[in-house]
């Protein structure tokens, strides 16, 4: 069976998801995941027709993302049009799983090159833009589950739980702030980032006919604990505030994957490979504690204990998401989203699997460890895992 290897790893800058005010909301969004499509093979020194097949995630799948958005961007950008594209939809966990997917495509032989990617533009297509005439399920009076609650619900249900405080949450996010606002003045984010030249925006927020390169990510900012104590929540007497939950976004990510072979072959340097890799469907009561299962599962398939992993990364879509998970393994906070996570760099869910990938990556190489465990949790009560070793 051929080895599936990383040979390339990049993301956009991710801007805040509000028309006018993102630096990227002047985009399309099959522009700019045809620009990181583009730009990782471009990165890698291959030709366009080198890829097989692309595997993208997006979340909602309309509008500008609608009609197969990972095929369309590549077309958009004049990638050879032989290149086959698909588009998964694994909720959050969407880029996630089509990098899984990618990666199982060349270790099965069934192609040399590929790429997982994924994109989310929320400030063009916003969440439940695909769900107007009705969502896609059917939930019968005898559902089972004490009804599945929506995100924010079931955010505070994972609080009660875990015994999770305001407190606790407010200081989360604080931390997840102060190690984005760190990585990024120390330039740890520049090797991942594939710096986009967008429309500049007008002090009315519309395009100003000019350009501005964008090379940071936006959502980043100075917080104190005292302002976010200050911030209402957003459910009535609730634990989560815009302070401790991810941020409405856009951005895209892309993962060059080929055969071990095929890079020795072509003179590239394998980076990385997925040792596990794991999708899960956990309790919706609680709809959003997927990391937990999920990391039980994949410790249970590998074998291996989470000491013996040297970094992870667990997606922030609410501070609880990630409190559970640490208190429920008692995990090494040292080792924990040590660059900040989707509180401070944002969430463009569809991007976020494959973003996560990317950045635990670079981090890998940036502080010579080997191992990281990347998780989230996903719409639909769907857990992620996936444990990448660095070569």
């Amino acid at each position: 069976m051929p080895e599936a290897v990383i040979v390339e790893a990049l993301r956009t800058p991710i801007a805040r998801g509000k028309v006018g005010k993102g630096w990227l909301s002047a985009v399309h969004p099959a522009t700019l995941l045809g620009t990181v499509q583009r730009g990782v093979v471009e990165r890698a020194g291959l030709g366009l027709s080198d890829v097989e097949q692309i595997i993208g995630g997006c979340v909602t799948q309309a509008g500008e993302q609608s009609n197969n958005i990972a095929r369309y961007a590549w077309l958009a950008m004049g990638g050879d049009y032989t290149v086959a594209g698909t588009t998964v939809d694994a909720q959050c966990g969407s880029g996630q799983q089509a990098n899984h997917l990618a990666r199982a495509l060349v270790q099965a032989g069934s192609i040399d090159i590929g790429m997982g990617c994924g994109v989310e533009v929320m400030s063009h297509v916003g969440l439940g833009a695909n769900v107007l005439n009705g969502p896609g399920f059917f939930q019968p009076e005898d559902w089972p589950w004490d009804s599945s609650p929506d995100q924010f619900q079931a955010a505070e249900r994972i609080a009660k739980k875990r015994g999770i405080t305001r407190q606790d949450c407010d200081e989360f996010g604080l931390w997840s702030q102060q190690k984005a606002k760190k990585a990024q003045d120390e330039g740890r984010f520049e090797k991942e980032i594939l710096p986009f030249d967008a429309p500049a925006l007008g002090e009315d927020g519309s395009p100003s006919g000019q350009t501005e390169t964008i090379s940071q990510d936006q959502g980043i900012r100075e917080s104190t604990l005292e302002g976010l104590a200050a911030l209402n929540a957003v459910v009535e007497d609730g634990v989560h505030t815009a302070g401790s939950s991810s941020q409405i976004s856009d951005g895209a990510a892309a993962v060059l994957w080929m055969t071990a072979d095929k890079a020795k072959e072509l003179g590239l340097k394998p980076r990385a490979r997925i040792l596990y890799d794991v999708v899960v469907g956990t309790d919706p009561y609680y709809l959003l504690d997927g990391p937990v299962d999920a990391t039980n599962k994949i410790l249970a398939k590998s074998g291996m204990s989470l000491s013996d992993i040297d970094l992870y990364e667990i997606n922030e879509a609410f501070a609880t998401v990630v409190l559970s998970w640490q208190r429920e393994f008692d995990a090494d906070p040292d080792k924990l989203n040590v660059n900040g996570g989707a509180i401070a760099l944002g969430h463009p869910v569809g991007a976020t699997g494959s973003r996560l990938i990317i950045t635990a990556l670079h981090e890998l190489e940036r502080s010579d460890k080997q191992t990281a465990l990347i998780s989230m949790c996903c719409g639909s009560s769907l857990g992620t895992g996936t444990i990448l070793e660095r070569i």
